[in-house]
């Protein structure tokens, strides 16, 4: 391990040095790749620096010990050398984990995509409790929200809903949430107090960077129409949203939510590679051996990933066979335990993946 952390170390300093350079700095493609390969390696180098500089103290306290000091001095040098020990030992666990196989898509932003399933007008209602669930977890993380598309029902609920979330590590978060989720509840439409079930689709989507994908204009179609929904005279009845679709894959993506036709585009195209670069990779992973696959779980949409059971209060998520009993928390936001949960299952079958 500490072989590999001091290739990390040479390979960190070498980025620094290489960013550094003119003919980097004018290369946009290139610098934007080495800044990313050296930010990825940032942390990993901290925590083993801070390893190293707490060896060297570790080192000087037990020589002071062997010095034959006073006894009160003896007492306060063993319970600094403890001290360091225990951080230490933390050190080593979270270097572990860091050297372990990352998704490179961890860092990126996110496109956010929630349709109304099985359940009519209960299953649109809980789609805006959905999103109501993750604006707030995104604010507590200091992130930025904004709708790109949005589908009203009658009753105030979303038939489907995407937006964008901005942030430093938001897919890293978010992507334990794309699937099935499931809400038993009782409808305010059901007068019989019957529960009802109903279903919510999620999609996350790294958010693609423009270099990252050369898509050809002649390659898309455009279209531009007039936004549909709440949003004043503006919105209603300018021609400002736009549709995108591109051509040789069929992908469509639109965006209605701004005033402006020119920003719509902008948040139409990031939907568009978002969707494009999530075909390539899902094509990427149909190579890997399906064993390996079903060890590490596909996330895709088809699989029901959690219920919300309203009169238990409870929320169950399957992929951990875990209940957690604070349901209206958790719906205000309060999601860290859960993603958490699933962040520790993900890393236990990822070191048991290597071991085999």
């Amino acid at each position: 391990m500490f072989e590999k952390l001091e290739l990390i170390q040479r390979r960190y300093d070498e980025l620094s040095q290489l960013l550094g350079q003119v003919e980097i700095a004018t290369d946009r493609r290139r610098l934007q790749e080495l800044s990313k390969e050296r930010a990825a390696l940032g942390d990993i180098v901290g925590m083993y620096q801070e390893y190293k500089t707490k060896g060297k103290e570790l080192a000087e306290l037990e020589a002071l010990l062997n010095s034959h000091a006073e006894a009160e001095m003896t007492a306060l040098v063993k319970e600094e050398v403890s001290k360091l020990k225990e951080r230490q030992a933390d050190l080593i666990s979270r270097l572990k984990l860091s050297l372990m196989p990352k998704d490179p898509n961890d860092n990126r932003d996110v496109i956010v995509e929630i349709r109304a399933g099985a359940g009519g007008d209960e299953a649109s209602l809980f789609a805006a409790d959905l999103f109501r669930m993750y604006s707030r977890y995104a604010e507590t993380k200091g992130w930025q929200v904004e709708v790109i598309d949005s589908s009203q029902s009658e009753r105030g609920g979303f038939k489907e809903l995407i937006f964008e979330i901005k942030g430093k590590g938001a897919f890293s978060r978010f992507k334990h949430e794309r699937g099935v989720h499931r809400v038993q509840r009782v409808p305010i439409t059901e007068a019989s107090g019957r529960i009802h079930t109903s279903t919510i689709t999620v999609a996350v989507l790294p958010e693609a960077e423009e270099v990252e994908l050369n898509i050809n204009p002649d390659d898309l179609k455009m279209e531009f129409f007039r936004s549909g929904g709440a949003g004043g005279q503006n919105v209603n009845k300018v021609t400002t949203a736009v549709r995108l679709t591109h051509l040789p894959t069929g992908i469509v993506a639109s965006c209605q939510d701004e005033r402006s036709q020119i920003k719509n585009r902008m948040k139409a195209m990031a939907v568009l590679r978002a969707r494009l670069l999530d075909m390539e990779q899902r094509k990427q992973s149909e190579s890997i051996d399906k064993e390996r696959r079903m060890q590490v779980g596909g996330g895709q949409r088809a699989e029901k990933i959690r219920t919300y059971n309203f009169p238990q209060n409870r929320v169950t998520d399957h992929r951990i066979n875990l209940s957690f009993h604070n349901l209206q928390q958790i719906l205000d936001g309060e999601l860290d335990e859960v993603i958490e949960a699933l962040i520790s299952k993900e890393q236990v079958e990822q070191l048991e993946a290597a071991l085999t």
